[in-house]
């Protein structure tokens, strides 16, 4: 069952919420349901099983946490929770716990948030005590019920926050361990901002005739831009980097998200924007919890104002005051695309999604508009001239503010004397070039090559380069990548892992065979070993595989 937005609830009293949680609402500022919230909560009211798509930011964590606290009866003083929340990372178990406290307070919630990182005698103690929503990582979920801790069996509702997400990290099995301790008498609700097809064998396996709710972001209204404004520049590898700087000079956001590949393209680009003057934080999985939060405290303290991340790192993260989505390399999967640009434009707020795009990179542009069904608009990198306009309308727009807000009689001093000597727009010329030197602005001193999409796709390349590594002297070895045509694997897409993550081009990579569940790919010997640590440190359509040499000589018979 499908259903569509219903228009005829504007307050959450119209939703038959108990009046504890619509007080409670209100004193939030919560004005009035969104679509997802008016969607979702009258059937979770009536107990049935849901399978919500919904992007970050639509308030779905609401539409499913207003539905549990219903539940609980008044000075419930069990010990075991009556509802589990998995979601998949720590900063993600953390935000949907402090909401659903916010939002239960008057009831006397008991709240509990599981993960790791955290001391564990802090969880036993309060799992001691008695809790009625826990909100786990199912990693220190099924940790807490090997060691007999946490008991599920009084669990009535359980929620599986970002669904897509925890399947893209691996854990699928431990979500399944989880839900065998769970009665199957239960309410099962699956929030995901993509339904691929793991998603769909999942709520066939753990949803009972679920109800189905699709909803997208609010639309802009008819004539005005739309709330994400989704924009992307073909530039030459070699030249990332200061097109990223040109960019942002000319974007001037408030604050940023930068998504690179790998943990070594993040270090080297955090220091170049450093080094041309914005206050950028790395954060990658190399990093512990302490300087994750090290770094997400600089940010929202307004120290930093530009954070260069991994996509892992970056999962679960909640930036209120985020303008910009930068990825400084093409998403490896439409669904990854989906889940980085949902990070602005959130509640009604405004955004930019911008997108770097190597000219062989542009058929993956492509894909990624055929599934989110979204333009993309390419656009001309900015010039020299582009940067100085807008450089000079920062400066106008700042003396502007300034003209109107601040007490400026104490520099009459200043002015007075000066205008016995010189004409009144001579010295306003001379503030002027005083405030914007000041101010750091500064041009580059050489333009950006335009470039221009490769003329032929993934696929044309992998045959012209299997050609090439066949008669290639010093001769080849076979890779092999655990995911194939079941996965949607295809030569272009391996192609483009290669290349984007080796020195190599789509011309040195050879010969490419697709099982249903692996890959083999012919590539140079000289580069083997480039190339698998390479693929193991990304995804290819958003998967994390496998990869290593092939253990058979190239054409011995397989058993």
């Amino acid at each position: 069952m499908t259903t569509n937005a219903r228009d005829d609830t504007s307050t959450f009293a119209d939703l038959g919420l108990r009046p504890e949680l619509v007080n409670a609402l209100s004193a939030l500022g919560y004005e009035e349901p969104t679509p997802v919230q008016r969607e979702a909560i009258p059937p979770l009211l009536d107990g049935r099983d849901l399978l919500g798509q919904a992007p970050t930011g639509t308030g779905k964590t609401a539409a499913f946490a207003l539905p549990v606290l219903q539940r609980l009866p008044a000075g419930r003083a069990d010990r075991e929770p009556i509802a589990l929340v998995l979601v998949p990372t720590r900063e993600l178990a953390v935000q949907v716990s402090e909401a659903i406290h916010r939002y239960g307070h008057a009831l006397g919630a008991r709240v509990l948030p599981i993960y790791g990182g955290q001391p564990i005698g802090r969880q036993l103690n309060a799992l001691e005590r008695g809790v009625d929503v826990v909100v786990a990582t199912p990693g220190r979920a099924l940790d807490h019920l090997v060691r007999g801790t946490l008991a599920l069996h009084g669990v009535q509702v359980v929620v599986l926050d970002e669904a897509d997400e925890m399947l893209d990290m691996g854990f699928s099995e431990d979500i399944e361990a989880i839900l065998k301790e769970i009665p199957e008498q239960r309410q099962t609700v699956l929030f995901s901002a993509t339904i691929p097809p793991r998603i769909d064998l999942m709520t066939r396996s753990h949803l009972r005739n679920p109800v189905r709710i699709e909803i997208g972001r609010e639309a802009a209204a008819p004539g005005e831009a739309p709330l994400v404004r989704q924009r992307a520049y073909i530039v030459p590898a070699p030249h990332k980097a200061a097109a990223l700087g040109r960019v942002l000079d000319v974007e001037a956001p408030e604050a940023a998200l930068v998504f690179c590949r790998r943990r070594v393209e993040v270090d080297e680009l955090t220091e170049t924007l450093n080094g041309r003057g914005y206050r950028a934080e790395a954060l990658h999985g190399g990093m512990d919890q302490q300087q994750r939060d090290r770094v997400m405290g600089r940010l929202r303290s307004g120290a930093a104002d530009l954070i260069v991340a991994t996509d892992v790192a970056a999962r679960g993260l909640d930036i209120g005051e985020l303008t910009h989505v930068v990825n400084y390399d093409v998403p490896s999967s439409p669904e990854s695309y989906v889940h980085r640009i949902g990070r602005v434009g959130r509640a009604g707020r405004g955004g930019v999604a911008i997108t770097l795009v190597q000219p062989r990179e542009h058929r993956l542009l492509k894909a990624i508009e055929r599934v989110t069904k979204q333009p993309i608009v390419v656009e001309k990198l900015p010039t020299i001239a582009d940067l100085r306009a807008r450089q000079l309308e920062l400066t106008r727009a700042a003396l502007h503010e300034s003209i109107l807000e601040d007490e400026l009689d104490r520099f009459r001093v200043v002015v007075e004397p000066l205008a016995e000597e010189f004409d009144l727009m001579d010295i306003a010329l001379a503030a002027v070039k005083l405030a914007h030197e000041a101010s750091g602005a500064a041009a580059d001193e050489e333009e950006i090559p335009e470039a221009r999409p490769a003329p032929d796709d993934g696929r044309q390349r992998a045959e012209r380069g299997a050609q090439r590594a066949r008669t290639a002297p010093g001769g080849v070895t076979r890779v092999f990548i655990g995911a194939g045509r079941t996965s949607g694997i295809r030569p272009q897409d391996v192609v483009g892992a290669i290349a984007g993550e080796s020195r190599l081009s789509g011309r040195d990579i050879g010969a490419i065979e697709i099982a249903d569940r692996f890959t083999l790919v012919e590539v140079p010997d000289s580069a083997a070993d480039e190339v698998i640590a390479a693929l193991r440190g990304s995804t290819i359509k958003g998967r994390k595989p496998t990869v290593r040499r092939e253990r058979y000589e190239p054409g011995a018979r397989r058993r």
